[in-house]
């Protein structure tokens, strides 16, 4: 039979009725690269490291987890209201950060401080955020770890899931049609592939030929949804077929194979102004969130294992001490800077003034309303009779 030319293109004729299987026993591969003792796996294809490149990212992600464990303990301690660690999922973070250029649009979704440490967003400026303090860029006005930096080329984090990712490929078309030479990377988890945003930002981007990277953090959790129940499919990758989107399954716990496969996807996205999906897999070790407790719904042993013997951190400080890049001594010396970092950074965001009370009504509309004028009026009303439920040595009024 000849091929029959059907609007999109000529399709091939059978005369058999043969309907397609919905997924095939055999899972797709995931590349790596490291085998969890830190020692290369023989005859992978990658990019090596050089031994600064490799230290830095080592030590951002000690920094990365060293500031999570402290905010988390100060939430704990009621001195922020929120906040969401990346423990597990820090290779991701630095790893795929290290292989993008800072002219590259980033759009995180919650679990991305890494991708901003690693852009030069200080840990200072972490902390400021989530005590919304006068110095928070988004002056008070988010929820902690919703980071944003227009210096940096990260885009205000958002709470709803998936809002990004059709965002995302909106920026990357702009962006090809300025001829820029970046691309857009749009970060979310694997829970927000059940949203319609998620489908309608890869169609949007696979059509428009956009160069956007979709990074997939597979962490195996959607809140308390494993992934068997949130998805029929091969795990993510798999979508990107249904879209015409070139795509790759890595081990999201190995730093190099990471880094390989972002930078891989963003020469790819650029060179040949194509959307490309990574689909990362890892375990989310720390609870969704401080409003969630874990270990409700999946065993404690389980995540003692991705813990230790899976730990990102762990695989490649191995790593790095193989090639001799790496010792004790510095190993303890790092730790100590990087907690007095924090710690300072954290007694500073929390010692510093709240931002002015007309923050709330500015940077909405260029001369103010009445009706925002009448709130100002309203809140000011309130502060002057209720002094004791606003003390104001805490702001400016």
């Amino acid at each position: 039979m000849q091929d029959l030319d059907f609007p999109g293109g000529k399709i091939p004729l059978t005369s058999q009725m043969k309907f397609i299987s919905e997924a095939s026993d055999k899972r797709l591969p995931c590349y790596r690269v490291l085998h969890d003792d830190g020692s290369l796996i023989s005859n992978t294809i990658h990019d090596q490291l050089e031994e600064e490149e490799a230290v830095n990212m080592y030590s951002a992600m000690v920094t990365l987890k060293t500031m999570d464990t402290f905010l988390y303990e100060a939430q704990r301690q009621g001195r922020i209201s929120f906040y969401m660690t990346t423990f597990g999922e820090e290779a991701i973070n630095i790893a795929s950060a290290a292989a993008l250029s800072p002219n590259d649009f980033v759009l995180p979704q919650y679990r991305e401080a890494g991708v901003l440490l690693w852009r030069g967003f200080t840990v200072q400026e972490c902390t400021n955020q989530c005590f919304g303090n006068k110095d928070d860029k988004g002056k008070g006005r988010q929820m902690p770890v919703h980071y944003g930096s227009n210096k940096h080329n990260v885009i205000t984090i958002s709470s709803p899931l998936a809002t990004q990712i059709s965002q995302a490929a909106g920026v990357a078309y702009s962006l090809k049609m300025d001829k820029t030479g970046a691309c857009a990377v749009a970060y979310t988890g694997e829970g927000a592939t059940s949203e319609g945003d998620f489908h309608a930002g890869l169609n949007f981007a696979a059509v428009m030929e956009a160069p956007v990277i979709f990074i997939c953090r597979n962490n195996g959790w959607a809140i308390s949804t494993p992934v068997h129940e949130q998805f029929r499919s091969d795990g993510i990758v798999a979508k990107g077929l249904g879209y015409g989107i070139r795509s790759i399954r890595v081990d999201g716990n190995d730093v190099i194979a990471v880094y390989n496969a972002v930078r891989a996807a963003r020469n790819m996205a650029i060179s040949e102004e194509r959307p490309i999906l990574v689909e990362a897999m890892t375990y989310r070790v720390g609870h969704h969130s401080t409003s969630d407790d874990s270990t409700k719904y999946r065993p404690t042993n389980e995540i003692e294992y991705w813990k230790t013997a899976r730990s990102p951190i762990a695989i490649f400080r191995k790593y790095i001490q193989r090639n001799g890049w790496w010792s004790d001594d510095q190993e303890s010396q790092l730790y100590r800077d990087v907690k007095k970092q924090v710690l300072e950074a954290i007694k500073t965001a929390e010692g510093m003034e709240k931002p002015a009370l007309t923050e709330l009504f500015s940077d909405v509309y260029e001369q103010m309303p009445p009706n925002l004028h009448e709130q100002e009026r309203s809140i000011r009303d309130a502060i002057s009779k209720y002094p004791k439920d606003y003390p104001t040595t805490d702001f400016h009024v």
